[in-house]
């Protein structure tokens, strides 16, 4: 009826067969709608002009992005795989008079990034609807039958798959998004306890070296440098170490990090600084596939335990905590997704949850800092051994 410019968009568009444009297709031949041109990248209307364009998010960056200023709608196509990075980048470039962002999606996580952007509360331009099968009245019988044996047989599953409800996060999640909300509501403003510093290293790119900075059941913040080379990382970590003197402060050595821990250690920090492989054999290896599942399920009984753990309150932060996946090897010991999973699912790595999670990488005698420093260090290697006695951090 008029001249519209649509934008029919996904996370990841890796080909355009993988979009909506099949859908779209297939509907112009079922209602043989020959005034369509369909054209390898694009769809035409003949008469009006109204041309429908097919993207993906995370092929949008500042430059490029304003090619889409002019559109009047843009399709979200499963948008619960989108992250918060591409939203942030696509809704304010959306803004011509009268332009609109419709959204569909099957809801996977309690914070996919949309849904808490706009679907958790919509504000008065924002329209809702929750729509399923039973809404459909052309649902097949088949379908119906389907949902109705789901529902019998479990009821957690049907939720999920067939009411749109988020997935129980128990079944397949490390660290459920009620456990992190729970700790950024704590109020806890300082804590006596030791500091202990864990450095997620990065080297150019689009990761980040971040350094996260605990005390007990205290997670007092980050500090993230953006393309530092590893002089530079060591540089920042001396002047931590001189400034606030951490009883430990524990690194990523793999990769580049290496080379930090080689800087420092040289420096004279042998006793402060610990490097630690993410791949490397677990401290418990009858429980543990390797170091990073370990770590990060010390993190998470952090989380959960009492008194009540404090993180500070930081969307990033609290979508890296709630993407892990978790499933178990043939040994039946706990292990982790890929790290490079995790960053296609959120479009970034997951540097401040690892760095968070290198706090844990052993126990830490939680005495004065000053006392610490003189200790022999043997005695504190007995001390780290002793805490799975206790289950103190």
């Amino acid at each position: 009826m008029k001249t519209l410019r649509i934008a029919c968009m996904r996370e990841i568009q890796e080909s355009i067969k993988d979009s909506v444009y099949k859908l779209l297709c297939d509907r112009i031949a079922f209602y043989d709608l020959t005034d369509y041109k369909i054209m390898e990248t694009r769809i035409i209307n003949k008469i009006t002009g109204t041309a429908f364009i097919f993207k993906g998010l995370q092929e949008q960056n500042a430059a490029n992005i304003k090619s889409l200023e002019g559109v009047d709608i843009v399709w979200l196509e499963e948008a619960q795989k989108i992250s918060k990075k591409s939203w942030d980048i696509l809704d304010p470039t959306i803004r011509k008079a009268g332009s609109e962002i419709w959204i569909s999606m099957n809801r996977e996580e309690e914070n996919d990034p949309v849904w808490a952007a706009v679907g958790a509360n919509p504000d008065n331009r924002s329209l809702v609807v929750k729509v399923n099968y039973y809404d459909n009245p052309y649902c097949p019988e088949e379908m119906k039958y389907l949902a109705l044996k789901c529902q019998r047989e479990n009821p957690d599953d049907y939720e999920h798959i067939w009411l749109g409800a988020p997935a129980n996060s128990g079944s397949y999640k490390l660290i459920a998004y009620k456990t992190v909300r729970q700790a950024a509501e704590t109020v806890l403003f300082n804590s006596s306890s030791p500091l202990i510093v864990g450095v997620d290293v990065a080297r150019f790119g689009d990761d980040r070296t971040v350094f996260c900075f605990r005390r007990g059941r205290l997670c007092e913040g980050f500090k993230c440098l953006s393309q530092a080379d590893n002089v530079e990382v060591a540089n920042f970590a001396t002047r931590i170490i001189r400034e606030y003197r951490p009883v430990r402060l524990f690194i990523d050595a793999g990769g580049v990090g290496g080379g930090v821990v080689d800087i420092l250690l040289d420096r004279g920090y042998k006793k402060i600084v610990r490097p630690v492989m993410f791949g490397e054999k677990a401290l418990l290896d009858e429980r543990y596939h390797n170091r990073r599942a370990e770590m990060w399920d010390e993190l998470r009984r952090w989380l959960e335990a009492t008194p009540a753990a404090k993180i500070p309150e930081d969307d990033t932060l609290f979508a890296e905590l709630c993407a892990v996946n978790k499933k178990y090897d043939s040994r039946g010991r706990l292990q982790l997704e890929e790290k490079d999973e995790i960053k296609k699912r959120l479009g970034r790595s997951p540097d401040m949850a690892d760095a968070l999670a290198l706090t844990f990488a052993e126990p830490v005698y939680d005495s004065e800092a000053e006392n610490y420093y003189e200790m022999k260090e043997n005695s504190l290697e007995n001390l780290f051994r002793e805490k799975n006695n206790n289950n103190s951090w």
